[in-house]
């Protein structure tokens, strides 16, 4: 799994599902004060995207990625051309909620991670990072080495929050990753997609619908997460049987992933 999550592949790097370990006593008391159906509706959103990650951790290793001295790198041909759909490190100054400063973290830490793959600065990211994490001022994130790799240390830091009653803010980290993903995703979808089998792309997207159903139900429960319900709403559309369907959905969704994009990261 991990080998595809470090390039920003879809899902995978938001792969929180795998999510356990022991409760505090203060999770417990806090989880009685949700009603049945909201737990179960949390514990169906870990328990798609779970079914997710193992599904995309059966596929292949992309053909432009390779095994370098510190892990996975991408190919020198993959590095000539740069992204240039990532997010400048300044939109961290317009977030004013803290609901808004989680998203826009975890969507930066998908981009700084995007552009260190391809050898590209990532000082500003560094400073937008550290800003936001320093006004959000949750302890959770003592758990984990890095913020800037907040998608891939899930389960920790899904733990940690939970333990310091941040969980609420979890689903908001989690929505605005898999936007950032789905948006870095359809800059070329056939270069991404290119390991994908009809199974893994009906498996993938039919998971997608639960999740966006399930998030939806959740919003009766927690209001902050109502925006990031209707932003994820029109995502609906990606309900794929086979691979090449997957493409033309992902290509026709363009414009509803940006506008969620904008929604979600504002």
């Amino acid at each position: 799994m991990k080998k595809l999550s470090v390039l920003a592949i879809a899902f995978v790097a938001i792969a929180f599902a795998a999510c356990g370990g022991k409760k505090t006593q203060a999770s417990e008391e806090a989880d009685t004060l949700k009603s049945f159906e909201q737990q179960q509706i949390e514990a169906s959103i870990k328990m798609h995207f779970d079914s997710i990650a193992a599904e995309m951790a059966k596929l292949p290793q992309l053909p432009f990625v390779q095994q370098g001295e510190g892990g996975l790198v991408l190919t020198k041909e993959e590095k000539q051309v740069k992204p240039e759909y990532l997010l400048n490190p300044n939109v961290a100054e317009e977030a004013t909620t803290l609901a808004e400063k989680y998203r826009i973290l975890s969507a930066l830490s998908v981009d700084k991670k995007i552009a260190a793959l391809y050898e590209m600065p990532t000082d500003e990211y560094d400073k937008a990072i550290s800003k936001l994490v320093a006004d959000i001022n949750d302890p959770s994130f003592k758990e984990i080495e890095d913020a800037a790799t907040l998608y891939e240390t899930s389960t920790t830091l899904y733990d940690a929050m939970e333990k310091n009653g941040r969980i609420n803010f979890f689903w908001q980290i989690g929505a605005a990753a898999l936007v950032e993903q789905l948006y870095a995703i359809n800059q070329n979808s056939d270069k991404f997609l290119s390991v994908f089998n009809d199974e893994a792309a009906a498996n993938v997207s039919f998971r997608i619908v639960l999740i966006l159903d399930a998030v939806k139900r959740l919003s009766q429960y927690d209001p902050e997460i109502k925006p990031v319900s209707d932003a994820l709403a029109p995502l609906d559309v990606l309900n794929a049987v086979t691979v090449s369907e997957f493409k033309n959905q992902l290509s026709e969704a363009k414009g509803k992933i940006e506008a969620a994009r904008k929604t979600l990261i504002k």
